[in-house]
């Protein structure tokens, strides 16, 4: 019974699919952990801008049950695209768009992971009083570190920050390219990317206009001031 109640999720899945759209389950997806990483970020910022006392811990075990619920929302949603039939649409066109498009996705899914991984060496390895929870209804585990030298956990600690901290940077500097993009398929090419993801808005009627024909030329003109590199690099 449930192998059949997993294959007629799959066969709803592949029917939104098939129509160039994403299933609910990852449009509740990626929309959940687009605001937990706003919250995040910007929690992270005035977190750095309290003072020492018990308004800080407060906001550090605020931002760590967040950071715990974000970990197992990113599993979920890599099994479900694993699982689940890949949407194609017009961002899959062939192209330098798509490519970078693929990079970004591969940037954000590094970040995504790596922000909540490096968090829990973090306190797993010098802040081992510390009780994670998954929405406090479940106790989350630290990382065993607890055996290992203090230096060895303050080493830990120091790599994990540094991690941290690299992929936030990255984190933000890629969500106003990936917003950017996104707003480029609506409002420039008016195809179904943005509306694949977001049902709720229209997707404009397709034809040409002024900004598409300016982000051609301006394509074209890239295209030929990078010639001479290009053919540089494709014979060394």
């Amino acid at each position: 019974m449930i192998d059949r109640l997993i294959e007629n999720i799959f066969e709803w899945a592949a029917g939104h699919a098939d129509e160039g759209r994403y299933s609910p389950v990852a449009i509740v997806f990626h929309w959940t952990m687009a605001a937990l990483v706003m919250f995040q970020i910007g929690w992270g910022w005035w977190m750095g801008r309290t003072a020492p006392g018990g308004e800080m811990q407060a906001a550090y075990e605020l931002h760590y049950l967040v950071g715990v619920l974000m970990l197992v929302l990113v599993l979920g949603r890599v099994g479900w695209r694993l699982f689940a039939p890949a949407v194609i649409n017009d961002a899959d066109k062939p192209g330098w768009e798509s490519v970078a498009a693929h990079i970004t996705h591969y940037v954000f899914y590094t970040c995504l992971f790596g922000l909540p991984l490096s968090g829990w060496a973090m306190v797993s390895a010098t802040s081992r009083e510390t009780e994670l929870t998954l929405l406090n209804l479940a106790p989350w585990p630290l990382l065993p570190f607890g055996e290992l030298s203090h230096a060895t956990r303050w080493a830990i600690e120091a790599v994990a920050e540094w991690l941290h901290w690299g992929l936030a940077l990255s984190l933000v500097a890629m969500i106003p390219i990936h917003v950017g993009a996104a707003l480029k398929h609506h409002v420039i090419d008016r195809d179904d990317v943005l509306h694949g993801m977001l049902p709720i808005l229209p997707q404009r009627p397709r034809r040409r206009t002024r900004w598409q024909r300016r982000w051609r030329a301006l394509e074209k003109r890239v295209a030929s001031l990078t010639r001479p590199l290009r053919r540089r690099l494709r014979f060394r």
